[in-house]
């Protein structure tokens, strides 16, 4: 009687607890599946993201290399340009130094001509000075010396010094060179020596 009564409240039991259909089974798998598939697909997600990131970092990293490059090669041109211009302007000056020494040279050959062509001194003496002064003024002509012409041209304070002033008659003669005292030089166009000039008013 035990024992039927047991089996009877095991039966009843069976029937107060609902079976769980196929289908409910199946919908739990597929909330299960999805839930799986959505943590796989932020996962995913989350690994392309880091990756893009990273990508990204290193697209930064790498134009900021190229620009640093650039920039220290266009400093070394602008280095390499200006030593070579250094270089240049010391040489430049060294020969503007010399040139400028034999000036005085050049000065004292003018006036041994002029001296020798006014005295009785044999002709040897008169065409060896203006052998020498010939072969002097070629070679620095070579070098880019050029004679200011002063005389008879219009006062220029960039090519000429006024050491006097001389009244003139003529009204064109006034504001121009009268005499040229001591004669000037430019090399490759900058004056080295100005003309010294008398100037008529």
């Amino acid at each position: 009687m035990a024992q039927e009564n047991i089996e009877g409240q095991e039966k009843e039991l069976e029937k107060e607890i609902p079976e769980t259909s196929e289908a409910e089974n199946t919908e739990k798998g597929n909330v299960e599946e999805g839930k799986r598939e959505s943590r796989k697909e932020k996962k995913e997600k989350s690994k392309v993201e880091a990756l893009e990131k990273q990508i990204q970092e290193l697209t930064d990293k790498i134009a900021k290399e190229k620009d640093d490059y650039i920039r220290l090669m266009a400093e070394f041109d602008n280095f390499r340009r200006r030593t070579s211009q250094e270089k240049l302007d010391l040489v430049s000056v060294a020969a503007e130094e010399t040139i400028k020494g034999l000036l005085p040279v050049l000065d004292d050959c003018e006036r041994a001509m002029e001296a020798l062509a006014k005295s009785e001194d044999s002709q040897a003496a008169k065409e060896g000075t203006e052998l020498i002064y010939g072969k002097l003024t070629a070679y620095l002509q070579s070098k880019g010396l050029s004679r200011i012409e002063a005389m008879g041209a219009i006062f220029d304070t960039d090519l000429h010094e006024a050491v006097a002033q001389f009244p003139v008659q003529e009204e064109e003669k006034k504001g121009k060179v009268y005499d040229v005292v001591q004669t000037g030089y430019t090399l490759n166009g900058k004056v080295i020596r100005f003309a010294k000039v008398v100037v008529g008013i």
